[in-house]
């Protein structure tokens, strides 16, 4: 971590219930201001009126329009909502692997489990179809997140690769065997679903509904709340396995129980927003910069911190190119691939 960064650290470390209050509204309005943006602007009072009225019928004497009402609550709502928590989902994902596998450049993408979880699901859209209903592709896209994992477990236990590098380049190896796969299954698929494939591919929120948000947020709370719970768990796997064994912990077995719970979390939300690569690389490191090293600091940080950074990508990609509504990873692809260049500066990642 930047030595630039020592006196913010130690003020919030200082100021914590001060952090969060300012987290939390700086969340609040960058959910407000994703609702308002867009090809047809919304004022923020407008917004907030019209969740109001859909939360108590008649509690503001409406003012605007049937239409308005239907870009706020029927698109733009439900896309801000479905943003904070797939970023503050893979941001936690992203932490906890960096903790298990002491690892500074670990994340889903990387590690092959958001590759995993677009092989479940592109073969759930373009050849089985929904035979379970709509959990059909979120179960697909954790199975395939799952297969992955225990690929690249597997494939590290046999070549012995059991430092941190090598286990992130037998998961860039995995990836690209896996999304092989998965280009095949849209090669071998129908042409005219194939091109929605692609830019689900790519990483999308523009899909977002109502009904199917319960979903995302049900995973995300509950494997959340677990791994946040583990966090002086997670704090010893930093130090080594030999230390977590003094404390008591199995580390074999925690590890595999973190990889799974991540393999949850990523098949679930890349299932509802496609793949979108480096939040879970990025974030842990912004908010270790801010609250140090401690893990039940740095996984609530980490989420609030994933959900407003995807709250502001979304932004970016809905109007850098209006009216097109430009695939999300790529933004996130720009962001996080300098910061990935960065992090690899000289003793950067050592200071992990």
């Amino acid at each position: 971590m930047s030595e630039m960064a020592a006196p913010l650290r130690k003020f919030v470390l200082g100021h914590r219930f001060t952090f969060a209050l300012v987290g939390l509204s700086m969340l609040f309005l960058s959910l407000s201001f994703a609702v308002s943006v867009g090809a047809v602007s919304v004022p923020a009072s407008t917004v907030w009126g019209v969740v109001a009225n859909k939360l108590s019928p008649d509690l503001i004497e409406q003012t605007w329009s049937k239409g308005r009402e239907a870009i706020v609550w029927d698109i733009r709502f439900p896309r801000a909502l479905l943003a904070m928590q797939v970023g503050a989902g893979l941001a936690l994902v992203g932490a906890s692997l960096q903790a298990v596998t002491r690892n500074a450049l670990a994340d889903p993408h990387l590690l092959g489990i958001s590759s995993g979880s677009a092989f479940g699901a592109i073969f759930a859209l373009l050849h089985s179809g929904l035979f379970l209903g709509l959990p059909t592709v979120p179960l697909l896209a954790f199975s395939g997140a799952l297969m992955a994992t225990l690929i690249v477990l597997g494939v590290s236990r046999l070549a012995d690769a059991t430092s941190a590098d090598r286990l992130i380049l037998a998961g860039v190896a995995v990836s690209f065997i896996v999304m092989s796969g998965a280009n095949l299954l849209i090669f071998l698929g129908d042409p005219r679903a194939s091109h929605t494939v692609v830019f689900w591919m790519l990483g999308g929120l523009g899909l977002a509904q109502w009904d199917q948000l319960i979903y995302p947020f049900v995973i995300l709370v509950v494997c959340g709340s677990w791994l946040i719970s583990r966090a002086a768990q997670l704090n010893a796997m930093t130090v080594g396995d030999e230390t977590a064994a003094t404390l008591g912990i199995a580390a074999s077995q925690f590890r595999l129980t973190v990889f799974v719970i991540g393999a949850l979390i990523t098949g679930v939300m890349v299932a509802f927003s496609g793949m979108i690569g480096f939040v879970g690389l990025m974030v842990p490191h912004i908010a270790r910069i801010l609250v140090g090293g401690d893990y039940a600091r740095v996984l609530p940080a980490s989420a609030l911190i994933g959900a407003i950074f995807l709250l502001w990508a979304d932004i970016t990609a809905r109007t850098i190119m209006a009216p097109e509504d430009m695939p999300i990873g790529i933004v996130t692809g720009i962001v996080g691939g300098g910061f990935f260049i960065w992090l690899l500066g000289p003793q950067r990642v050592k200071k992990f």
